[in-house]
């Protein structure tokens, strides 16, 4: 790609724009069940409205710019209602939830050298279900993260076992509510008490619950206590622009004690240019998300959103109602809500979701890691409920089809590819794989199930070194 010598007219290049959607998963239709948050198509066209009514004004000067400020108060002000934050709570806009954990990391770091500077070596305690982001943020903090087992049969966070891991180093713990993975909602109360006895911070990942969870209380759906009412739980990320529909961009993080946020802000007058005070880790910022984000809210509503949470509970309980049927899959922990993973112990997983795609549905495959085996996620949305019977079916048949075809999928890696493979010693795997596969790995096949199960066969570590060099080489304009 050379950079234009002629400008182009708005037409044309709005179709092309629109041509290049040819190849994403077909989200409008109501047949993917992940990525995408669909409340209907007057949310839809209210978000995309607000969005654009504030695309240009930036969020970096509050002073400059003080509906942006007005919008992100209300919109953090809902938030803290809605998990039920005292008077004194306090909380900031994000851009989603990768970076509302690494301000909560960040804070808890900072806060920890000022009030505990023998702590020369900060580590956190995390159930090995919690979202990889914090271990994204320990990286880039510089802190250890002690990732803990969880339970077998529920998937959850043992409190004795990550009561086990804190020393006189650790200044945070982490539970969900829920896990991306299973839908499990940690036992926070538990964990509360864990926090109080040691004198640390709690964060509750509810990045993915915060705007469902609550709405599913309300309806009589048994889920445990996880805000920010719970003793010891001391910060709570939630996005919007998951079950909450706002536009991509909206999450935030949020203190049961606003004082702590005096730790996330970073402020900066030690250079010839002006003074810079980010609350967050982004400086310039359109204000189009948040604007969107409180249109959304305003919009929906608590009975809309009650309304809309019943939807998807009830889609997703016939959905796993349905899978119940089908003799070589089930349902791994004991998922609540509309989170859940599938596995087998007979049937090709991969395979299963590469046919399903073939039938335009598109499930999420995940590795197998520790005690949870590969597995096929489902985020079951608004969107999905009217085609379930539709899904069910077409699973059902892929289902038989791969029972029939006897196609195992835990295919054992050449013992070359093996050594090289379980070993790492190979630096340049990505021809490693070709070779094992037959497959150019410098675009995705039509099918992955071949290299899925080889990849889920790896140790995570070699697997993260793969794929990074893979998405290295799909960003690459060689």
């Amino acid at each position: 790609m050379q950079f234009p010598q002629k400008g182009r007219g708005p037409d044309e290049l709005l179709t092309e724009l629109e041509s290049l959607k040819a190849g994403d998963v077909p989200w409008a239709e109501g047949r993917v069940f992940a990525y995408i948050y669909d409340a209907g198509p007057v949310a839809m066209q209210l978000l995309k409205d607000a969005y654009s009514s504030f695309l240009v004004e930036n969020g970096l000067d509050p002073t400059s710019f003080p509906s942006c400020l007005a919008l992100e108060k209300q919109v953090i002000g809902m938030a803290i209602d809605l998990h039920q934050g005292a008077a004194n709570a306090a909380g900031s806009f994000t851009s989603g939830g990768t970076e509302s954990i690494l301000l909560s990391l960040k804070t808890a770091r900072d806060r920890a050298r000022d009030l505990y500077p023998e702590i020369s070596r900060p580590n956190i305690v995390i159930p090995e279900t919690g979202h990889s982001s914090f271990f994204k943020a320990c990286a880039y903090f510089d802190i250890e993260p002690r990732s803990v087992e969880v339970d077998d049969e529920t998937y959850c966070a043992v409190p004795a076992d990550m009561e086990a891991a804190v020393d006189d180093q650790t200044i945070l713990m982490v539970g969900s509510a829920p896990s991306y993975a299973h839908g499990s909602v940690d036992p926070i109360t538990e964990l509360g008490e864990i926090c109080l006895r040691h004198d640390i911070l709690l964060h509750v990942d509810s990045c993915v619950g915060g705007m469902y969870l609550p709405f599913a209380r309300e309806l009589g759906v048994d889920i445990p206590d996880f805000n920010l009412s719970v003793p010891g739980v001391t910060q709570l990320s939630m996005d919007f622009h998951k079950w909450g529909y706002a536009a991509k961009g909206a999450s935030s993080i949020l203190y049961a004690d606003g004082d702590m946020r005096d730790y996330q802000i970073w402020s900066w007058s030690g250079w010839t240019g002006y003074s810079v005070v980010n609350p967050t880790v982004l400086s310039t910022k359109s204000g189009g998300p948040v604007a969107a984000c409180w249109a959304t809210l305003q919009h929906i509503g608590r009975e809309g959103y009650l309304e809309l949470v019943e939807t998807c509970q009830h889609a997703a309980a016939s959905i796993i109602e349905g899978i119940g049927r089908m003799p070589s899959l089930r349902v791994l922990g004991r998922p609540k809500t509309n989170l859940f993973s599938i596995a087998s112990d007979t049937i090709d997983v991969f395979a299963l979701a590469d046919d399903m795609r073939a039938r335009g549905w598109y499930v999420q495959p995940q590795f197998g890691f520790s005690n949870s085996p590969a597995n096929l996620h489902l985020s079951v949305g608004a969107s999905n409920a009217p085609l379930v019977d539709e899904f069910l079916a077409d699973l059902g048949e892929c289902e038989a089809s791969l029972r029939e075809r006897d196609v195992a999928g835990l295919r054992e890696m050449p013992e070359d590819m093996k050594v090289l493979f379980l070993n790492g010693a190979d630096d340049n795997l990505l021809e490693v794989l070709e070779r094992a596969t037959g497959v150019d790995p410098d675009k995705l096949p039509e099918r992955m199930d071949s290299i899925n199960n080889l990849l889920n066969q790896m140790p995570a570590p070699v697997r993260d070194k793969l794929l990074a060099d893979f998405v290295n080489r799909l960003y690459s304009n060689a």
